[in-house]
């Protein structure tokens, strides 16, 4: 674990060996990351979970710091969710398909639809979010986009499972709002608070 951010630390002041030595260490975790990502994406997807790895890869290193394990892993996620997004918006697809949003697709943590624009929507969504509390965007953030669960997204964020918890009831509650489901029936369209 040391030897993890002591490379990234070297990676991020310019040390191109030490960027080398971090892509082995890293490689299987963010392989599953994007793994999941990937699986709920549409069939015939121009991205598989190798170039996405790889791309995310060469967004992460570079001059970029991280305050260790966890703090890299959620910038991965973070890329990822980017790479997907601008795959999307260059695809050239209508927001939401026309005004048509399909919330039983949420149902499973890291399973966002294979509905590009519905992945424009929340992203959108979760940028205002954000400005209303980047607490529960940055759980919620990990939890769809970076395939993690509530607890380890907490976990990655440094903070505890009840906050993470928490943050992830009003960031559900939130979008679900701005999607036009019933933020008063938590099991109509998102996960359950474990997942």
């Amino acid at each position: 674990m040391a030897d993890l951010t002591l490379l990234l630390d070297a990676a991020a002041g310019g040390d191109r060996r030490a960027a080398a030595d971090l892509l082995p260490l890293v490689y299987a975790e963010l392989r599953r990351l994007a793994a999941a990502r990937m699986a709920a994406e549409a069939p015939g997807h121009t991205l598989d979970p190798t170039a996405l790895v790889h791309e995310a890869y060469l967004r992460l290193v570079g001059d970029q710091a991280f305050d260790g394990r966890g703090h890299f892993f959620a910038a991965a996620a973070e890329a990822m969710r980017r790479i997907l997004v601008d795959h999307a918006r260059d695809r050239g697809r209508l927001k939401r398909g026309g005004g048509r949003v399909r919330l039983d697709l949420l149902d499973r943590a890291a399973a966002l639809p294979e509905d590009p624009d519905l992945v424009l929507s929340l992203d959108d969504l979760l940028g205002r979010l954000e400005a209303e509390d980047p607490a529960a965007a940055r759980v919620a953030h990990l939890h769809l986009f970076g395939g993690r669960s509530v607890g380890e997204a907490g976990d990655a964020l440094g903070v505890s499972r009840a906050a993470a918890y928490r943050d992830w009831k009003y960031a559900r509650a939130w979008l679900r709002d701005a999607l036009g489901g019933d933020p008063r029936n938590p099991s109509d369209t998102f996960p359950a608070d474990g997942a």
